[in-house]
Protein backbone atom coordinates (compact mmCIF):
# COMPACT_ATOMS: atom_id res chain seq x y z
CA UNK A 1 0.00 0.00 0.00
CA UNK A 2 1.51 3.35 -1.06
CA UNK A 3 1.92 6.38 1.18
CA UNK A 4 -1.30 7.64 -0.68
CA UNK A 5 -3.67 4.74 -0.29
CA UNK A 6 -2.53 4.71 3.51
CA UNK A 7 -3.19 8.48 4.16
CA UNK A 8 -6.84 7.87 2.36
CA UNK A 9 -7.59 4.96 4.47
CA UNK A 10 -6.45 6.87 7.22
CA UNK A 11 -9.15 9.89 6.46
CA UNK A 12 -11.68 6.53 6.46
CA UNK A 13 -11.03 5.82 10.26
CA UNK A 14 -12.92 7.46 13.50
CA UNK A 15 -10.51 7.82 16.10
CA UNK A 16 -11.81 7.17 19.68
CA UNK A 17 -10.04 8.22 22.89
CA UNK A 18 -11.36 5.43 25.38
CA UNK A 19 -10.95 6.47 29.45
CA UNK A 20 -11.66 4.57 32.10
CA UNK A 21 -13.49 6.65 34.58
CA UNK A 22 -12.01 8.38 37.81
CA UNK A 23 -11.15 6.22 40.90
CA UNK A 24 -14.45 5.19 42.80
CA UNK A 25 -15.55 4.22 46.32
CA UNK A 26 -15.86 0.28 45.06
CA UNK A 27 -12.35 0.47 43.37
CA UNK A 28 -10.49 1.72 46.45
CA UNK A 29 -12.07 -0.39 48.56
CA UNK A 30 -11.68 -3.58 45.92
CA UNK A 31 -14.94 -4.47 45.20
CA UNK A 32 -16.88 -5.81 41.71
CA UNK A 33 -18.68 -2.78 40.09
CA UNK A 34 -20.11 -3.78 37.11
CA UNK A 35 -23.31 -1.99 36.59
CA UNK A 36 -23.71 -1.37 40.37
CA UNK A 37 -21.91 2.44 40.97
CA UNK A 38 -20.38 4.39 43.30
CA UNK A 39 -19.15 7.93 43.29
CA UNK A 40 -15.83 9.36 42.45
CA UNK A 41 -13.62 9.57 45.28
CA UNK A 42 -11.48 12.67 45.79
CA UNK A 43 -8.54 10.92 43.75
CA UNK A 44 -11.02 10.16 41.04
CA UNK A 45 -11.70 13.70 40.83
CA UNK A 46 -7.79 14.27 40.03
CA UNK A 47 -8.12 11.58 37.77
CA UNK A 48 -10.41 12.99 35.67
CA UNK A 49 -9.03 16.37 35.44
CA UNK A 50 -5.68 15.15 34.76
CA UNK A 51 -6.62 13.45 31.82
CA UNK A 52 -9.09 16.35 30.71
CA UNK A 53 -6.04 18.88 30.85
CA UNK A 54 -4.23 16.15 28.62
CA UNK A 55 -6.91 16.21 26.06
CA UNK A 56 -7.90 19.74 26.47
CA UNK A 57 -6.93 20.66 22.70
CA UNK A 58 -8.52 18.12 21.07
CA UNK A 59 -11.77 18.76 19.30
CA UNK A 60 -14.42 16.36 19.89
CA UNK A 61 -16.77 15.57 17.32
CA UNK A 62 -19.02 13.61 20.05
CA UNK A 63 -18.56 12.48 23.60
CA UNK A 64 -20.20 9.02 25.27
CA UNK A 65 -20.43 7.67 28.07
CA UNK A 66 -22.37 4.67 29.91
CA UNK A 67 -25.20 5.80 31.97
CA UNK A 68 -23.42 5.22 35.43
CA UNK A 69 -22.73 8.06 37.52
CA UNK A 70 -18.85 7.31 37.96
CA UNK A 71 -18.25 7.82 33.68
CA UNK A 72 -20.93 10.77 33.65
CA UNK A 73 -18.81 12.69 36.11
CA UNK A 74 -15.71 11.70 34.72
CA UNK A 75 -17.01 12.99 31.09
CA UNK A 76 -18.09 16.12 32.53
CA UNK A 77 -14.67 17.13 34.00
CA UNK A 78 -13.38 16.10 30.79
CA UNK A 79 -15.44 18.22 28.54
CA UNK A 80 -15.41 21.18 31.26
CA UNK A 81 -11.56 21.23 30.82
CA UNK A 82 -11.88 21.13 27.36
CA UNK A 83 -10.54 24.03 25.53
CA UNK A 84 -11.14 23.05 21.73
CA UNK A 85 -15.01 21.42 21.80
CA UNK A 86 -17.94 23.36 22.35
CA UNK A 87 -19.57 19.88 24.11
CA UNK A 88 -20.84 20.38 27.91
CA UNK A 89 -22.55 17.24 28.26
CA UNK A 90 -21.69 13.31 27.00
CA UNK A 91 -24.69 11.42 25.02
CA UNK A 92 -25.25 8.26 27.76
CA UNK A 93 -25.86 4.75 26.42
CA UNK A 94 -25.63 1.47 28.25
CA UNK A 95 -24.01 0.19 25.87
CA UNK A 96 -20.88 1.24 26.83
CA UNK A 97 -21.60 -0.05 30.22
CA UNK A 98 -19.21 -2.71 32.53
CA UNK A 99 -19.81 -6.39 32.31
CA UNK A 100 -22.82 -7.28 34.55
CA UNK A 101 -21.38 -9.41 37.44
CA UNK A 102 -24.90 -10.57 38.57
CA UNK A 103 -24.95 -11.94 41.90
CA UNK A 104 -21.15 -10.78 42.14
CA UNK A 105 -21.96 -6.91 42.09
CA UNK A 106 -20.54 -5.22 45.15
CA UNK A 107 -18.64 -8.51 46.53
CA UNK A 108 -14.92 -8.97 47.41
CA UNK A 109 -13.05 -8.96 44.31
CA UNK A 110 -10.58 -11.85 44.77
CA UNK A 111 -13.63 -13.54 46.72
CA UNK A 112 -15.70 -13.05 43.60
CA UNK A 113 -12.99 -14.13 41.13
CA UNK A 114 -12.15 -17.28 43.38
CA UNK A 115 -15.36 -18.60 43.18
CA UNK A 116 -15.60 -17.91 39.58
CA UNK A 117 -12.42 -19.46 38.59
CA UNK A 118 -11.52 -22.12 40.89
CA UNK A 119 -13.75 -24.64 39.75
CA UNK A 120 -11.43 -23.98 36.29
CA UNK A 121 -7.93 -24.07 38.36
CA UNK A 122 -7.75 -20.69 38.52
CA UNK A 123 -8.02 -18.45 41.50
CA UNK A 124 -7.80 -15.43 40.30
CA UNK A 125 -8.87 -12.66 37.75
CA UNK A 126 -5.65 -12.64 35.80
CA UNK A 127 -5.21 -16.54 36.47
CA UNK A 128 -8.32 -16.97 34.56
CA UNK A 129 -7.56 -14.63 32.10
CA UNK A 130 -4.14 -16.03 31.25
CA UNK A 131 -4.69 -19.88 31.36
CA UNK A 132 -8.28 -19.15 29.52
CA UNK A 133 -9.33 -15.59 28.21
CA UNK A 134 -11.09 -12.74 28.81
CA UNK A 135 -14.43 -13.85 27.21
CA UNK A 136 -13.95 -17.15 29.38
CA UNK A 137 -13.98 -15.11 32.28
CA UNK A 138 -17.27 -13.56 31.45
CA UNK A 139 -18.70 -16.98 30.41
CA UNK A 140 -17.65 -18.86 33.65
CA UNK A 141 -19.27 -16.47 35.58
CA UNK A 142 -22.22 -16.43 34.23
CA UNK A 143 -22.07 -20.35 35.52
CA UNK A 144 -21.15 -19.21 38.79
CA UNK A 145 -23.79 -17.40 39.42
CA UNK A 146 -26.39 -19.01 40.96
CA UNK A 147 -29.04 -16.71 39.45
CA UNK A 148 -27.26 -16.69 36.17
CA UNK A 149 -27.81 -13.20 35.95
CA UNK A 150 -23.76 -12.08 35.19
CA UNK A 151 -23.53 -11.58 31.05
CA UNK A 152 -21.67 -14.09 29.22
CA UNK A 153 -19.59 -13.54 26.70
CA UNK A 154 -21.81 -13.50 23.62
CA UNK A 155 -24.48 -11.51 25.46
CA UNK A 156 -21.76 -8.59 26.54
CA UNK A 157 -20.84 -8.41 22.74
CA UNK A 158 -24.07 -8.74 21.45
CA UNK A 159 -24.62 -5.15 24.08
CA UNK A 160 -20.76 -3.58 23.37
CA UNK A 161 -21.04 -3.69 19.40
CA UNK A 162 -24.00 -2.33 19.29
CA UNK A 163 -22.29 0.91 21.08
CA UNK A 164 -19.40 0.87 18.42
CA UNK A 165 -22.92 0.89 15.27
CA UNK A 166 -23.94 3.73 17.24
CA UNK A 167 -20.91 5.85 16.71
CA UNK A 168 -20.58 4.79 12.93
CA UNK A 169 -24.05 5.32 12.11
CA UNK A 170 -24.08 9.24 14.35
CA UNK A 171 -20.77 10.47 13.15
CA UNK A 172 -19.15 11.26 10.27
CA UNK A 173 -16.06 9.75 8.72
CA UNK A 174 -12.92 10.61 9.98
CA UNK A 175 -14.61 12.24 13.61
CA UNK A 176 -13.05 12.10 17.37
CA UNK A 177 -14.71 10.75 19.89
CA UNK A 178 -14.25 11.18 23.48
CA UNK A 179 -15.97 7.57 25.07
CA UNK A 180 -15.61 7.52 28.93
CA UNK A 181 -16.37 3.62 30.20
CA UNK A 182 -15.02 1.11 32.44
CA UNK A 183 -11.88 -1.16 33.18
CA UNK A 184 -12.86 -4.80 32.37
CA UNK A 185 -14.44 -3.14 29.16
CA UNK A 186 -11.49 -1.53 28.28
CA UNK A 187 -9.83 -4.67 28.65
CA UNK A 188 -11.84 -6.81 26.89
CA UNK A 189 -12.10 -4.27 23.77
CA UNK A 190 -8.58 -4.10 23.50
CA UNK A 191 -7.93 -7.96 24.43
CA UNK A 192 -10.62 -8.54 21.06
CA UNK A 193 -8.91 -5.95 18.75
CA UNK A 194 -5.62 -5.48 19.83
CA UNK A 195 -4.20 -8.84 17.89
CA UNK A 196 -2.03 -9.69 21.20
CA UNK A 197 -0.14 -6.58 21.31
CA UNK A 198 -0.99 -5.26 24.82
CA UNK A 199 -0.13 -6.84 28.56
CA UNK A 200 -4.21 -7.32 29.46
CA UNK A 201 -2.45 -8.67 32.74
CA UNK A 202 -2.28 -5.20 33.50
CA UNK A 203 -5.79 -3.38 34.35
CA UNK A 204 -6.23 0.08 32.90
CA UNK A 205 -5.68 2.63 35.49
CA UNK A 206 -8.43 5.57 36.52
CA UNK A 207 -8.33 8.14 34.13
CA UNK A 208 -6.04 6.37 31.65
CA UNK A 209 -6.73 6.18 28.21
CA UNK A 210 -6.47 4.13 25.33
CA UNK A 211 -6.94 4.54 21.44
CA UNK A 212 -9.15 3.11 19.42
CA UNK A 213 -9.21 3.53 15.51
CA UNK A 214 -12.53 2.99 14.30
CA UNK A 215 -13.45 2.02 10.44
CA UNK A 216 -16.55 0.48 8.84
CA UNK A 217 -15.74 -2.80 10.03
CA UNK A 218 -13.73 -3.21 12.12
CA UNK A 219 -11.46 -2.05 15.83
CA UNK A 220 -7.52 -0.89 15.98
CA UNK A 221 -6.17 -0.51 18.87
CA UNK A 222 -3.12 2.48 18.71
CA UNK A 223 -2.01 2.54 22.52
CA UNK A 224 -3.72 1.05 25.60
CA UNK A 225 -3.37 1.89 29.15
CA UNK A 226 -1.89 5.56 29.02
CA UNK A 227 -1.35 8.38 31.58
CA UNK A 228 1.61 10.31 29.64
CA UNK A 229 2.42 10.95 25.95
CA UNK A 230 -0.93 11.19 24.68
CA UNK A 231 -1.37 11.96 21.37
Amino acid sequence: MGPKLKQEFKMTETTIYLIRHGQTYFNRYNRMQGWSDSPLTEQGILDAQRVGKSLSQVTFNQAYCSDTGRARSTARLILKANQASQLTEPVETPFFREEFYGYFEGMNSPQAWFMTGASHGSRTYTDIINDYSIDASKDFMKAADPFHDAENSTEYWNRLLLGFDMVRRDNPTGATILLVSHGTTTRSIVGKFGQGKFDLSKSPRNGSVTKLLLDKSDIHVAYYNRIDNID
